[in-house]
């Protein structure tokens, strides 16, 4: 070894092997202000944290470039990667507890939800990395690892442990300096912005593993079915089934806040269940699942899925109850004595059986027509009658546009309900029209960004399923084959 490479060597092994006695002084902070609730200690856990993030961020770039040992150093960062990350979010998720019980006595039951949360958060992680352990046994070939996503989740895991550990130790009235003010602002910040940087950190980590899975799977697949293709299949079909169980847990989501009030967020939530029901779809497309599957050894098909029957069960919970749900939740407690003389609830029972009787219709028809569904497909009725109650909860305190928007949206109720059943109207496939135009998908996202921070998302919303409710004046003449693909059609004519 040269002269020249001594130097930045210790300065590698002082970055990879230097951040484990920090995050464990951190750790020992951490019990010291639980127990003595000293702000002094608290002060130093979080610079300890913060410097080990610094190492963290840059201690992968000096083993790359100046270790004669890459190989090595690489295993050693990944080796004190699992060691740390496992000594401090389970540590944040205790201190967020702490922090309810001791410090934020009156805490309302948003900040209870954090908490929950960060601790779903910090159990992802946590299986995050033995996951990945697990899918790289399979390597047989030693490939590169995936380095953009393992980065990607690195980087941002070192400064949101280090952000959430700010937050849950957090000791008010502490000493006058300009340390502890920049801290105590951190432990400071208000759930909603956590949030946003912790569904982003909890995005990453899923797409993590999904790119391990991508990876690794197929050999490990083929490591664990030897050859078995119906259980391969099965094995398979847990993902798209996920997607499936998702649907309906943002569905579930979007009543809950509803019930608190906040109609622009259940809205999202209604979004976010379509946006699977699309993705579980074309997964399994992808994956080839929707084809039948070889027969059994007792040689009978099976005509019934399990994951079409959790797609069924999943719709008709988010796309038939969740909308009904929240217009009777919202239109039962107004107010206004015209909009209380109206039947909320027959009106909120009519939709319900009616877009169940719409699921029933579409997994038995059998002439369906590729690309295109018949009739008003739930997802988009689902979308089309709730964007008018964020109108409604938006001019609740104006009685006037209170009462236009009640019966607005009750009589929008009803015609969301036929036109769900009117099978002659074919409407488009708009989740395969946007992978076959990324464009498209890529403006309807830009205009849902712009919109969602402003008063106007509701009249954006309307607007936007109107249009897609008018849409066969012109998606009529597409041809059905070209509807029913998935990729661009340009690309396909090459």
């Amino acid at each position: 070894m040269t002269k020249e490479h001594h130097i930045p060597k210790k300065v590698t092994a002082l970055l990879v092997y230097g951040r484990l006695p920090l995050v464990f002084a951190g750790m020992l902070c951490a019990i010291g202000v639980m127990w003595t609730r000293n702000p002094l200690v608290y002060t130093f856990g979080v610079l300890f944290l913060f410097i080990s993030m610094s190492f963290d961020l840059v201690d992968g770039w000096f083993a790359a470039r100046f270790a004669p040992h890459s190989t090595l150093a690489h295993l050693a960062e990944r080796i004190m990667d699992k060691i740390v990350y496992s000594i401090i979010f389970p540590l944040i998720a205790v201190g967020m507890m702490w922090r309810l019980v001791f410090i934020n006595i009156e805490h309302t039951r948003m900040d209870l939800l954090h908490a929950i949360f960060i601790l779903l958060l910090c159990v992802t992680v946590l299986i995050r990395d033995n996951f990945a352990h697990f899918m790289r046994s399979f390597d047989r070939r030693r490939e590169p690892e995936l380095r953009d996503m393992a980065r990607l989740r690195t980087i941002v895991a070192a400064p949101v442990g280090a952000l959430l550990y700010a937050h849950a130790f957090y000791i008010p009235e502490g000493p006058a300096s300009p340390v502890y003010a920049w801290i105590s602002w951190l432990g400071n910040l208000p759930p909603r912005q956590l949030l946003f940087i912790e569904i982003i950190f909890l995005i990453i980590n899923f797409g993590s593993i999904a790119g391990y899975c991508r990876k690794y799977g197929t050999s490990c697949l083929d490591e664990l079915c030897f050859g078995d293709e119906i259980l391969r299949r099965r094995i398979l079909s847990v993902f798209p089934n996920a997607l499936t169980v998702m649907n309906a847990m943002m569905g579930l989501l979007a009543v809950f806040f509803a019930y608190q009030g906040r109609i622009r967020e259940a809205y999202l939530l209604i979004i976010g269940a379509a946006f699977f029901d699309k993705l579980d779809g074309a997964l399994a497309r992808k994956l080839g699942l929707t084809e039948p599957l070889p027969e059994e050894v007792s040689g009978k098909k099976s005509h019934i899925s399990i994951g079409g029957v959790m797609d069924d069960i999943s719709d008709a919970v988010s796309f038939c109850i969740v909308p009904a749900w929240i217009f009777y939740i919202l239109l039962s407690a107004s107010s206004d004595p015209v909009i209380l003389m109206l039947p909320i609830m027959p009106v909120a029972i009519l939709y319900t059986l009616f877009g169940l009787v719409r699921l029933i219709y579409f997994t038995l028809d059998k002439t369906p027509v590729p690309g295109f569904f018949k009739g008003l497909p739930t997802p988009a009725a689902a979308l089309f009658v709730t964007a008018p109650l964020i109108m409604f909860a938006q001019s609740v305190h104006d009685v006037s546009s209170a009462r236009f928007w009640g019966l607005f949206c009750f009589g929008l109720m009803i015609i969301g309900a036929f036109l769900m059943n009117f099978y002659p109207i074919r409407y488009l496939h708009l989740g395969r029209y946007m992978s076959r135009t990324p464009w498209f998908g890529r403006m309807s996202a830009v205009i849902l960004i712009v919109f969602v921070f402003t008063p106007y998302l509701g009249y954006a919303a309307f607007i936007y399923m109107f249009l897609y409710l008018m849409s066969p004046l012109i998606t009529w003449r597409i041809d059905p084959e070209v509807a029913a693909k998935e990729t661009n059609v340009a690309s396909l004519n090459k």
